[in-house]
């Protein structure tokens, strides 16, 4: 008898993963025919190797190697005013032959001698990518260091990495930076985020820019839901709380009270408001969403969260519907309509 139950119950298990399973199938991007190869170049390091003393012989070849990234790096990152002249060269000279910049240099080489850890991950990223848009150029990768200025900027056939911001939560130089990069930002410049950032600009900056009439909550929320249903298509092995830069407590925190957020819009009239000032702080990065919550407790950028769970739910009722078609769609509306998104109360799990 006690085989029998024993039995059952493995037949059981097999039957619900093969469900399972082929749910997550049925999604799955085909990249048999795609082939692609992710280009790392390493900005940093050939900027570390210039002689401050032989700018003028030295620089004309690292800005025929990089080309528009070059100019961006100066004029937009560093902001050492046009690349046009050499009035710029003085101030660079200063910069390369600093000890803040030698002490990050040698900090990132040692984090960063290369990056074989994070290409196979992008790669994987950019299969999925291309094979759904076939006519998607992949970019250059450039990686760089700026003292902390921009961590992935999208730019003309490249996106950069500024791996001064991915040295790792603990690392000596965040402390010091508080002031203008608060902890609970920080603390997600790990070398894990490198792809989960570099696919976030693609999606948001690339292929899907926002658009000028998403004015309301709701239509941000949707779009925002969109962009991470894309970016978890792309990155199936990465972590909810990753591709939303959650904490996993916010992310506990998230899913505990889902319909409690959820109905906190809903009385509140949150939905078809526009007034951007009281609207953002549901999306924007903050250490907590205020109104929400006990004592600051709550997870940051709900509506965010609620908006991607909404269209997960609106995949999940319309089996049908492929990921290309679900980017194309422009209702957001439609969208809450057609996902029946009724969240039920959850109990603490602690």
């Amino acid at each position: 008898m006690y085989y029998h139950k024993t039995f059952g119950k493995i037949t059981l298990f097999f039957l619900i993963s093969f469900f399972l399973i082929a749910c997550h199938q049925e999604r799955k991007i085909d990249t048999s025919n795609v082939e692609i190869d992710v280009n790392i170049l390493r900005f940093d390091q050939d900027l570390s190797k210039i002689n401050p003393s032989k700018l003028s012989t030295e620089l004309p070849a690292l800005k025929k190697k990089y080309g528009s990234f070059y100019d961006d790096y100066f004029q937009k990152i560093l902001n050492l005013g046009t690349t046009q002249d050499t009035q710029y060269y003085e101030t660079l000279r200063q910069v390369i032959a600093g000890k803040a910049f030698r002490d990050l240099q040698q900090e990132t080489d040692s984090i960063y001698p290369n990056l074989d850890a994070q290409k196979p991950h992008l790669e994987a990223a950019f299969k999925n990518i291309k094979a759904l848009y076939p006519e998607w150029k992949v970019p250059k990768l450039i990686t760089y260091i700026s003292g902390f200025q921009v961590q992935t900027p999208i730019g003309v056939g490249y996106i950069g990495i500024g791996l001064d911001m991915f040295l790792g939560k603990d690392s000596k130089f965040y402390p010091a930076l508080v002031e203008s990069i608060p902890r609970y930002i920080s603390r997600r410049f790990t070398p894990n985020n490198i792809t989960p950032r570099v696919v976030e600009v693609v999606t948001r900056e690339d292929l899907f820019p926002e658009l000028d009439q998403d004015k309301s909550l709701l239509s941000k929320m949707i779009y925002n839901g969109k962009l991470l249903y894309f970016m978890q298509q792309v990155q199936p092995n990465e972590a909810d709380s990753t591709l939303m830069g959650y904490s996993e407590q916010q992310m506990k925190w998230a899913n505990q009270f889902e319909s409690d957020t959820w109905a906190y819009f809903l009385e509140q009239n949150l939905l078809f408001d526009t007034d951007y000032m009281k609207i953002q702080k549901y999306l924007a990065e903050a250490p907590f969403t205020p109104g929400l919550g006990t004592q600051n407790d709550s997870a940051p950028k709900l509506g965010v969260f609620i908006g991607w769970q909404i269209v997960k739910r609106y995949m999940d009722e319309n089996k049908k519907i492929t990921l290309k078609e679900l980017m194309l769609e422009k209702d957001p509306q439609k969208i809450l309509r057609l996902a029946k998104y009724h969240p039920s109360q959850k109990k603490d799990t602690k």
